[in-house]
């Protein structure tokens, strides 16, 4: 069985067919998944779909693309949504400086707001950073985030960084980037993980694994960067797999 820790089901692209989505993804053993709300559309979405589905759970946070529209109402509002039972995260929140809708100072302002919220309502934190490396990790250290801990999603940074955010109690999780032909950094970073703080997601419907490249993820596909895992890390599917599941019912209480 395994554990996608990081799935947008709550997405336009599932809208019509969310339940074969689902349904493929039970079939290929994925028993747990975590949907990941990013803004007002998707969070509400997030929280439909687990009060329908029992084995569905979710993560409430804002994107720092969209940083600009954050305000402390929206704070509040997630606050009270981390009370629900099947909120196991905050997140994901972190930085992007590849878009520039929102500026990087009100980036980090909401980046450090949802930072305290995880610490107070005693919940991991899921890190969105592309092209944000330094200050990402900066932030986390200034804030103290080690006290919350969590997960820096779909990891592109180097063995440093890893090294930095596994000091820090933060999980490494790795994506369907890991799979790509010439993805050389994240195979090598793949291969130091700690045992105990490694986990797997898909991202879906973004980074669809080799050979999906360029195509609609699913869920059902994290079954292939479970694989590559196992073969970069020399132990077998089945050890990589319970490991992984250990690792994110431990982290997200399951």
């Amino acid at each position: 069985m395994l554990i996608d820790t990081h799935v947008h089901l709550n997405a336009d692209q599932f809208a019509d067919d969310v339940d074969d989505v689902i349904r493929r993804a039970q079939e290929a053993g994925i028993n747990k998944m975590v949907v990941v709300g990013f803004d007002t559309k998707t969070i509400n979405l997030a929280m439909e779909l687990i009060e329908t589905y029992p084995f569905l759970y979710a993560a409430v946070g804002w994107h720092p693309v969209d940083a600009v529209d954050f305000d402390d109402d929206k704070l509040a509002w997630l606050e009270e949504l981390t009370r629900h039972p099947k909120v196991v995260a905050v997140g994901e929140t972190g930085l992007d400086y590849h878009w520039d809708k929102s500026p990087h100072d009100v980036q980090k302002e909401a980046f450090r707001k949802q930072i305290a919220l995880a610490k107070k309502v005693k919940l991991p934190l899921i890190i969105h950073d592309r092209e944000a490396h330094e200050d990402i990790t900066a932030i986390l250290r200034e804030e103290e985030a080690a006290e919350a801990g969590g997960i820096m999603h779909c990891f592109q940074g180097d063995e440093e960084m890893a090294k930095a955010c596994l000091d820090m109690n933060f999980y490494i999780s790795f994506g369907g980037p890991v799979t790509f032909k010439n993805a050389k950094l994240p195979k090598e970073v793949a291969k130091i993980v700690p045992d105990d703080r490694l986990l797997i997601e898909t991202d879906a419907p973004y980074l669809a694994p080799h050979p999906y490249r360029g195509k609609r993820n699913e869920p059902a596909y994290v079954r292939l960067v479970a694989e590559q895992l196992a073969e970069l890390r020399g132990i077998t599917y089945e050890e990589l797999a319970a490991q992984t599941t250990k690792n994110a019912e431990t982290l997200f209480r399951l």
